[in-house]
């Protein structure tokens, strides 16, 4: 715990004096954290890679999503607005 209470941001002040607890919030949550990338194989791998996109599209406003196939691998990068956006989406969607 000492070390990363010495590695982490002057900014953050996350221990609990009350109960002793620790969490280091920085670690969960980072507001730049917002591409999701997602890879998929097999036949059906180019349409299960939109499906996903489309899903994230009309759950969120502003979501951009580019689809990339090599060889038999399909990639999926998602761009969220949000790094709690992105959270959410893979949440809900078990990601």
């Amino acid at each position: 715990m000492k070390n990363i209470q010495e590695s982490q941001s002057a900014l953050v002040n996350d221990t609990c004096n009350d109960c002793g607890s620790y969490a280091d919030i920085g670690a969960v949550i980072d507001e730049h954290d917002t591409q999701l990338s997602i890879s998929f194989t097999g036949v059906d791998a180019k349409v299960e890679a939109e499906a996903v996109a489309l899903k994230a599209k009309s759950r969120f406003d502003g979501v951009e999503s580019e689809i990339k196939t090599d060889n038999d691998l399909t990639n999926l990068v998602i761009h969220f607005a949000y790094s709690a956006e992105k959270m959410i989406f893979q949440l809900e969607n078990g990601i």
